[in-house]
């Protein structure tokens, strides 16, 4: 039986504008088996799980389980809990860390100034490896069982300090997905030698655009349009790069994209559905998501518009 996977790879399907989206990602460690909606079915208190989802609606804060790669113990035992939390736009990106005995103290968080990128002196700064964390929730999509817990296995047996499970990034179809913070890039259909590449790149503050899905910082068509003039113009630093506005309604949107040097650009970016129809979850109907095409990039300057092919510098 074919996996959604498998379909998507089949119809090469873009990766480009597909990224889940979240300014600040909460990430609590949560060992042990997961369910399809893993804050309210997991061994972390449900009761606590659905007072986090309340708290971080609306935010601009998406919270999610990790856990180590490796075999999962279905135990209840009290256990300490890593935690992260992560702001992803560019130019004020930060990552930090703590331990917490009781996840109900996070409800203590407040979580729109986390959204808006103000951490209020939560834990330390994080100063060890990037964080890979690669999706695994088998209850959500079997894809992501199959093809990501054999990769979150490998990078952790290859030395890799940084990577846990994750248990949701969106986008089965893409397995195996993965994110790496700080910098809140995700790729998709990656391998572990690819994702070496990329935490390089990141340890050196860089992205790496193969297989990318886009920043996590913007919507969809943002993260399509800056990954298309970071391929256009050569630029690899994380920082470098924002969106400034998006005008427009599905299905066209006008994106403008910065340069920390001044540059403009404007992308156009038309959603248009996947044809032919594909199951977006394994054992789902086929159906025809969303993508995002960049149909034009011209080059602002100066207020004057200049016209350029998308390969031109």
């Amino acid at each position: 039986m074919s996996t959604c996977a498998t379909a998507s790879r089949d119809l090469d399907e873009p990766l480009a504008g597909t990224a889940a989206t979240a300014r600040t990602w909460l990430l609590l460690e949560q060992p042990g088996p997961w369910g399809a909606k893993a804050l309210r079915s997991s061994h972390l208190d449900p009761e606590t799980g659905r007072a986090l989802e309340a708290a971080a609606e609306g935010t601009g804060v998406r919270i999610a389980l990790i856990r180590r790669p490796g075999r999962h113990a279905d135990c209840h035992a009290p256990t300490r809990h890593q935690v992260y939390l992560g702001h992803t736009v560019p130019g004020r990106t930060w990552l930090r860390g703590a331990v917490t005995d009781d996840p109900r103290q996070l409800l203590d968080l407040d979580f729109a100034a986390l959204g808006a990128g103000d951490h209020g002196g939560f834990g330390a700064a994080h100063t060890g490896a990037p964080l890979v964390l690669v999706c695994t929730n088998g209850k959500r999509d079997r894809c992501c069982a199959l093809l990501g817990r054999p990769l979150a296995a490998e990078l952790a047996g290859s030395g890799e300090k940084g990577a846990w499970e994750i248990t949701h990034l969106g986008g089965h179809r893409f397995s195996p997905t993965l994110l790496v913070l700080p910098y809140g890039y995700a790729y998709g259909r990656v391998r572990a030698p690819a994702v070496k590449e990329i935490l390089h790149a990141a340890r050196a503050g860089r992205v790496v655009t193969d297989a990318c899905r886009g920043n996590s910082a913007w919507e969809r068509p943002g993260q399509a349009a800056e990954l298309a003039v970071r391929t256009a113009v050569g630029e690899y630093a994380a920082g470098a790069l924002s969106i400034l506005r998006t005008d427009g309604t599905s299905p066209r949107r006008e994106v403008t994209v910065a340069h920390t040097d001044g540059r403009r650009w404007q992308v156009t970016v038309d959603e248009v559905a996947s044809l032919p129809p594909r199951p977006e979850s394994c054992g789902a109907t086929p159906a025809s998501p969303a993508r995002m095409d960049v149909t034009a990039l011209r080059v602002l300057h100066d207020g004057a518009d200049g016209h350029r092919p998308l390969g031109a510098p």
